[in-house]
């Protein structure tokens, strides 16, 4: 069996990884010149930045890989650092321990006294939006000061505008939480069990991708799109830019609207469908400050009068010499994506010294089209995706977005596919 795998994103290059070592023939094409996708890092000015994800879990299957590939002395794991709301008029801590929840000044008494209840409420109901959810289980302000910014701000989605069964649920479903949250959480905390520690790499996350790009060099096809999709008699036929390749099974991982374009011709209903889904845009500014803030950062409580959604404050959070990035755009700003650089670093500048207190001056700016899957209203199309036969659709509309999602379903499928070869 020779699989050809769409996509070099560490969803693809990890899937080719796992299908080498389990002895299938496999080739990916990826249409940039560098791997990665969304996941890249350079140095401006000496300073290591990150274009896309500025960290990730150090899960076992992310751990796998790094051992595979010889990236120990490269791996730097993050300081355990407090992560912040920003909330009427000042940065608040986010509870993280009981204790911390009892002392928190993020939300009231009556509101701590309210989450107790949660075990009463039940499971999520149909067509309930995420905002609803939480405040049906947890109550109003800790819906949203407390999980609805984490949440909605990691995605740039209001929670209101997420289903449950397209956004949370699968969250809660793939941590293994069935039930009460706070139950599960309380028996986590009881048992000893702590999050993977977050991790990054001396030259940023983009070492990652890199590193499994060079282990696999000669089947990784870098700056060669696929052009179009067509099945044959013994598989599929790969239209390149350089020649057409032959192959038996078909492993995508591409975005929606670039995945429908393959599928064009060989499933129509399933590529309309696939344009359906939302993605925000998003725009990263990375800033540099002389500011002693120790901590992972903030999100932005949606009812502010802020553009910024949030920030990572990479200089506490892995020593990157003054480095902080901003957060702009999702799908309460998705115009701010065709901005001036001029005007989103000064929107970034002056909005992180309003919030934090501290001047800083821009280094980048980076415009992420497709930001993030929106997990919204759109995401009802994927009911109607099948994929053709042949075909394993392997992506962050199938599973969840976030490096350690991609790597442990990569793995799902190139299993599938060796133990079906």
């Amino acid at each position: 069996m020779r699989v050809g795998i769409v996509g070099g994103g560490i969803t693809g290059l990890a899937t080719h990884h796992y299908l080498r070592e389990r002895g299938v023939e496999s080739v990916v094409f990826e249409a940039d010149d560098r791997p990665g996708g969304v996941i890249r890092s350079d140095r401006i000015e000496g300073r290591v930045l990150d274009f896309g994800p500025q960290r990730t879990r150090l899960t076992p299957s992310v751990a796998g890989l790094v051992e595979d590939l010889g990236l120990g002395d490269e791996l730097r794991e993050a300081a355990d650092v407090p992560l912040y709301v920003y909330h009427h008029g000042r940065l608040r801590r986010v509870p993280q321990t009981p204790r911390e929840a009892v002392t928190t000044d993020l939300i009231s008494w009556p509101a701590k006294l309210r989450v107790l209840l949660e075990p009463l409420t039940g499971p999520a109901r149909e067509g309930e939006t995420v905002e609803e959810f939480l405040t049906r289980t947890f109550g109003s302000e800790v819906a949203r000061y407390y999980f609805g910014p984490l949440y909605g701000g990691l995605y740039g989605s209001h929670p209101d505008e997420m289903p449950m069964e397209h956004s949370l649920s699968r969250a809660l479903d793939s941590a293994g939480i069935e039930g009460s949250v706070l139950l599960s959480v309380a028996k986590k905390v009881l048992r000893g069990r702590e999050a993977p520690p977050v991790a990054s790499f001396g030259d940023g996350l983009g070492r990652l991708p890199e590193a499994l790009a060079e282990a696999h060099a000669p089947r990784v096809r870098l700056g060669e799109p696929v052009q179009s999709v067509e099945r044959d008699a013994a598989g599929f036929a790969l239209e390149t830019s350089d020649d057409e390749v032959r192959v038996d099974r078909l492993v995508v991982t591409t975005p929606a609207d670039v995945t429908a374009d393959l599928f064009a011709d060989l499933a129509p209903d399933t590529a309309s469908a696939l344009r359906e889904l939302n993605y925000n845009p998003q725009v990263l500014v990375h800033l540099c400050a002389d500011a002693d803030l120790t901590g992972a950062g903030y999100q932005v409580q949606y009812d502010e009068d802020f553009r910024t959604l949030g920030a990572t404050w990479n200089a506490s959070l892995l020593d990157r010499d003054g480095v902080y990035t901003c957060y702009l755009g999702g799908s309460r700003n998705p115009a701010m994506v065709e901005w001036s650089d001029d005007r989103l670093e000064s929107v970034a500048s002056e909005e992180f010294e309003a919030i934090t207190g501290h001047p800083a001056r821009a280094l980048s700016v980076h415009r992420l089209p497709r930001g993030m899957p929106a997990y919204d209203r759109s995401w009802t199309a994927l009911d109607r995706i099948d994929a053709p036969e042949g075909v394993d659709l392997c992506t962050n509309y199938t599973a969840r977005a976030g490096i350690p999602g991609r790597v442990r379903e990569a793995k799902a499928v190139a299993d599938r596919l060796a133990d079906a070869g």
